[in-house]
């Protein structure tokens, strides 16, 4: 299985402006800059489509172990917050946090911490990512 994106960049980085645009066309030219990377300008930029990755990735990653436990979540909500910092070798996305509220009828606080807990470990963007991914969970029943 493959998926694709792409990117077209003109001009310099400050005053150059860019589009990213995906296979499925769900992003179509979808225009960013070096404002909406690194001075919270309108737009996107690649930092938070990592984090929406992320968020997707990890809340069905965990809708599949509830499903390992005979459980299923009414409702999984979560945002992944990135963490891009200057490091010396360089802007490094160093973390993710994860924030997930999950409300599962017929679950446990255990049960649902220790499924947030394997998918956290083992959604393909966690294993992706070389950066530190931290969770904190919320647990309605």
């Amino acid at each position: 299985m493959n998926r694709k994106a792409s990117a077209v960049w003109k001009g310099s980085l400050k005053e150059g402006k860019g589009t990213i645009s995906t296979q499925s066309g769900v992003l179509a030219d979808t225009p960013y800059s070096f404002s909406t990377r690194f001075e919270n300008a309108k737009g996107t930029n690649p930092e938070e489509l990592i984090a929406a990755a992320h968020a997707g990735c990890f809340t069905m990653a965990l809708s599949a172990q509830l499903g390992t436990l005979n459980l299923t979540a009414e409702t999984l909500s979560t945002v992944a917050t990135a963490t891009l910092e200057k490091l010396d070798a360089g802007w490094t996305l160093t973390k993710v946090h994860l924030d997930v509220t999950g409300k599962v009828p017929t679950g446990t606080q255990a049960a649902f911490e220790a499924a947030a807990a394997s998918a956290k470990a083992n959604c393909p963007i966690s294993r992706l990512l070389r950066a530190e991914i931290t969770l904190d969970t919320k647990f309605e029943s």
